[in-house]
């Protein structure tokens, strides 16, 4: 008789940015946002069964919300006040499906995405049987991995090359948790990244008696002496994500 095994399937990785997609172990440029005629055969080419999305930050922006004392009553006022919010923050046209976390002591992280790309996405993956388990930001992932582990407040750096030189990207900076939260969407050299934004961010939690205490960067190979120690993030992307 055949034992019932109640092991999860792990998730096929599909790691999405403007200049790549990586999946299953393998690397293949891109221009932009994927439609489902570059998207589709990739997919297809993965084993049946769940998959799970990193994007591009600027894809899937997020915004820290502080100091929410109070909320609207019941799950769909709380949704569409969260949508609001995000919506009204960050200046956006178009609609976007928002995902909220409660971080404590009134904090929440907010990551959003386009509905109409959300739902194309959706959509196609159940359509081709890899169905979509899963879809964070570049930095939340790299974030997940990294802070929890960390004994010191720290900062990470999330970029992505644009094609017309420099980064774009994320800082993300913690102490017991997630404090603090950038997105530019403007691109700039390293120089510019540690000058005008890491420098005054660790100036700024300096000044609010959190001042960082290492500095973890992924997307570059190198990068300026930000006067604390530095890591680089090894860029291995595995192929798979335990569920």
């Amino acid at each position: 008789m055949r034992g019932l095994s109640l092991k999860a399937t792990p998730a096929s990785l599909v790691w999405l940015e403007p200049h790549r997609i990586i999946a299953g172990g393998k690397s293949r440029p891109l221009d932009g946002l994927p439609g489902e005629d570059r998207l589709g055969p990739i997919l297809a080419e993965l084993p049946q069964g769940p998959t799970a999305w990193i994007v591009d930050d600027l894809w899937g922006p997020s915004l820290l919300l502080r100091d929410i004392v109070t909320l609207p009553a019941g799950t769909d006022a709380r949704e569409a006040f969260f949508r609001w919010k995000f919506s009204q923050s960050l200046a956006l046209e178009a609609p976007h499906s928002v995902q909220a976390l409660d971080l404590g002591d009134g904090v929440w992280l907010l990551a959003g995405i386009r509905e109409e790309l959300r739902e194309s996405w959706l959509q196609m993956s159940v359509r081709l049987a890899r169905p979509l388990h899963s879809l964070l930001p570049r930095w939340l992932y790299l974030y997940n991995r990294l802070a929890p582990s960390r004994e010191l407040p720290g900062m990470l750096l999330s970029l992505c090359p644009h094609p017309g030189g420099g980064f774009t990207g994320t800082l993300a900076a913690w102490g017991r948790t997630l404090t603090l939260l950038r997105q530019w969407a403007d691109p700039a050299d390293p120089e510019t990244w540690q000058q005008e934004r890491v420098l005054p961010t660790a100036a700024y939690l300096q000044r609010d008696s959190r001042p960082p205490q290492e500095l973890w960067v992924w997307g570059t190979g190198s990068w300026p002496d930000p006067g604390l120690p530095l890591h680089i993030i090894q860029p291995e992307i595995p192929t798979q994500e335990a569920l």
